[in-house]
């Protein structure tokens, strides 16, 4: 009968399927047939042939090469008396080795799954938080240093911003004060003038010495950049034609003197019957010579004589933007047919009708043939650039004969 070295008998199929399934008993009966297989080796004539015989029933094993080999296991299938021997895998025996080595459990025990997490959550994912949080830390900082710039930038605003100003505002109140001398002595000549005058003209409208004032006042002073000339258009009635002469001709002077400057003096009534493009021209040299010798202001009395064509010389001095000197004044005076203007009338009505004079007078077709040169779109070109203040001028009684004959 074939059996372990102590001779008992092999256990039933029941038995066996049982102790294959126990891992200590698998181990336990490694370590027999491994004890028994030494022992069967160190008696003499254990082997077959040359080393020894076999006793009894026993059956060899292997030869003594198999020590080193996996233990061989014996099973006998259900219903059938022999018994198959099967060789383990060293895989196998030492992994059924190590489980033999570990502690038993109990039968309901479960292994903890969330143990080993929980470990490396504290040690393992480490590395892994603090690679998350340098991107976090890094956005934190670009956000810092983001609100600092934009607290920068409004600081430097606010502070910018009213330094600018009071700079701005300073220069001018610098320049002025440079040239304070100068301004003031050349202003308070021209007040001083148009003061006297004012007493004497005592039946003029209070508007005309305002508007007067602060019209020329802004070429007297010298901080202010002069774009386009002062252009002034000043009328009446023929009850009113000495007044009109005489106050136009003691403005231009109180402007020109202030400054220590003479006056270009233009009588339309003596080019009437002059030709066109002859008064054209003398009034070109008049003006251009004038204002190039250091003259600050031109009168020119009785515009409405002056042949049509020859007016369109004005466009040269009376542009908006390009006139050919800008820091001097022309007084023009036109003189209606009407006999008297009513005082109630406006300063707008006034315009208009100033406007309607020279187009009769200018493009009718009974005015001799040197007016054919202008037309209404030339005419209203040239109001546009002298119209740019008209004001009415009202008769005056015991004027003083000198000075404005």
């Amino acid at each position: 009968m074939v059996g372990g070295s102590d001779g008992q008998a092999p256990p039933d199929a029941t038995e066996l399927k049982r102790r294959r399934k126990s891992p200590r008993l698998a181990a336990a009966r490694a370590e027999e047939a491994e004890a028994s297989e030494a022992e069967a080796a160190a008696e003499p004539g254990a082997g077959p042939g040359p080393e020894g015989s076999l006793e009894g029933d026993e059956r060899p094993f292997g030869n003594p090469d198999s020590l080193t080999r996996p233990p061989i296991k014996a099973c006998r299938a259900a219903g059938s008396s022999s018994y198959n021997f099967l060789q383990e895998s060293p895989v196998k025996e030492k992994a059924k080795v190590y489980d033999s080595n570990e502690p038993e459990k109990p039968a309901g025990h479960r292994p903890n799954f969330y143990t080993p997490l929980k470990g490396r959550s504290k040690f393992q994912d480490q590395p892994t938080i603090r690679k998350q949080s340098q991107p976090l830390a890094k956005k934190d900082g670009e956000l810092q240093r983001g609100f600092c710039k934009i607290w920068t930038l409004l600081l430097v605003a606010l502070i910018s911003v009213p330094l600018v100003y009071v700079l701005w505002s300073g220069i001018p109140s610098l320049l002025s004060g440079t040239l304070s001398s100068r301004d003031t002595q050349v202003l308070q000549e021209f007040r001083a003038r148009m003061k006297k005058l004012k007493n004497t003209y005592q039946s003029q409208d209070p508007n005309l010495w305002k508007r007067t004032h602060v019209f020329l006042e802004k070429h007297l002073n010298a901080s202010h950049l002069h774009v386009e000339p002062a252009i002034l258009l000043f009328t009446a009635g023929q009850e009113a034609e000495k007044a009109l002469r005489c106050l136009s001709y003691e403005i231009a002077d109180a402007f020109a003197f202030s400054q220590n400057a003479a006056t270009i003096k233009i009588n339309g009534a003596d080019k009437a019957i002059l030709d066109s493009d002859t008064v054209k021209l003398e009034v070109d040299n008049e003006l251009s010579s004038g204002f190039s010798e250091g003259k600050k202001v031109a009168v020119v009395h009785r515009f409405d004589l002056l042949p049509a064509g020859s007016t369109l010389i004005f466009y040269k001095y009376c542009d908006h933007e390009n006139a050919a000197f800008k820091d001097v004044a022309l007084l023009l005076t036109v003189l209606l047919d009407e006999h008297s203007l009513r005082r109630s009338l406006t300063l707008q009505e006034v315009e208009e009708k100033v406007r309607d004079f020279l187009w009769a007078k200018f493009t009718s077709s009974d005015v001799p043939s040197s007016y054919n040169s202008m037309d209404t779109d030339k005419l209203s070109g040239l109001w546009s650039r002298i119209s740019h203040l008209v004001l009415p001028v009202w008769p005056e009684k015991d004027l003083p004969v000198e000075g404005c004959a």
